[in-house]
């Protein structure tokens, strides 16, 4: 049986005036998705008085929940293939291909990269307790994005890995090709970020609301129309890079949600690549640096670009 667990916040922020409470349960404070708030919560009370999910928030109210942890889902080992960068006792590192989930969940309940290191890491269950619906996760990239990952083997590694992406320790670098150039070859973008009301699959760039998110950029190589930039981000939160490139006027190519259709290359899916991350392995004491090669969407997209750029 799901234990049974408590939240509560207040409304400190002016831009989540007006917002149903299931939906602040859900954006603001990470509990579940909004689609599983009448499942989940049990009892929802605002100033300590019972109400209904649809509730509408005003500032200043203090929003209580007390709602049932999900039941850990069957998730069964798969035997797909991995490319592994790095493997030792206590982590395995793995060059993610695009079109690959992280984990299981809604629409995706197999052929996750859980999937593939649950057949792969004997034991990997067991050593988180056996109820862990994602055993091993530490981070994570989109689907679409392709790139170096990391996984832990054990609760202890999981731990050290976790904080040092929680303290900015662990350091990424993504590769990405944008439709557009920037003026400048290198910079900050510094947003806070929200989803989007209109659009409940995108994030927006705010004023206010929402969390900070830091994204440096470099440009790496320039196409007329096209650019190849490295992107680092300082903060890590969901869509931050692919929100912040197209905030700059200058979107991914491929990105079926930030980006239109680009006539040089219409088929294109989503480039963007983590191309690099630093993070030091549990038991040693300094960072290590793992790198993911170009994919060959890339290889053949800087060829074209290449091709067609005056000499």
């Amino acid at each position: 049986m799901s234990s049974l667990k408590h939240a509560e916040a207040r409304i400190d922020d002016p831009a989540w005036e007006g917002i149903r409470l299931d939906a602040f349960v859900s954006e603001c404070l990470g509990l579940f998705s909004r689609s599983q708030a009448k499942a989940r919560i049990v009892e929802a009370r605002v100033n300590e008085k019972p109400v209904r999910i649809a509730k509408k928030l005003k500032s200043g109210d203090l929003v209580a929940v007390d709602y049932r942890d999900a039941p850990p889902p069957d998730v069964t080992p798969q035997d797909i293939p991995l490319a592994i960068v790095f493997e030792n006792d206590e982590v395995i590192v793995i060059d993610k291909p695009q079109g690959m989930v992280v984990h299981p969940g809604s629409g995706n309940p197999s052929g996750t990269l859980v999937n593939a290191l649950l057949f792969h890491c004997a034991g990997l269950q067991s050593s988180f307790g056996g109820e862990d619906p994602r055993p091993g996760i530490v981070h994570r990239l989109d689907k679409e994005t392709s790139g170096v990952i990391i996984a832990a083997k054990n609760a202890r590694a999981h731990e050290s890995l976790s904080l040092q992406f929680k303290t900015r320790k662990a350091r990424k670098l993504y590769l990405a090709l944008l439709i557009g150039s920037p003026q400048a070859d290198q910079g900050r973008i510094e947003t806070r970020i929200i989803r989007d009301p209109n659009h409940r699959k995108q994030f927006i760039c705010a004023k206010a609301g929402g969390r900070i998110a830091i994204t440096d950029y470099r440009i790496l190589r320039r196409f007329g129309g096209h650019a190849l930039a490295a992107l680092s981000p300082r903060t890590g939160r969901t869509h931050q890079l692919r929100a912040h490139m197209r905030h700059m006027g200058t979107p991914i190519l491929g990105d079926p949600i930030y980006a239109r259709k680009d006539p040089l290359f219409p088929d294109a899916t989503l480039m963007l690549h983590a191309k690099r991350l630093e993070i030091a392995i549990p038991g040693e004491d300094l960072p290590r640096r793992f790198v993911a090669p170009l994919p060959e969407r890339f290889k053949t997209a800087l060829i074209r670009l290449q091709s067609l750029s005056p000499r």
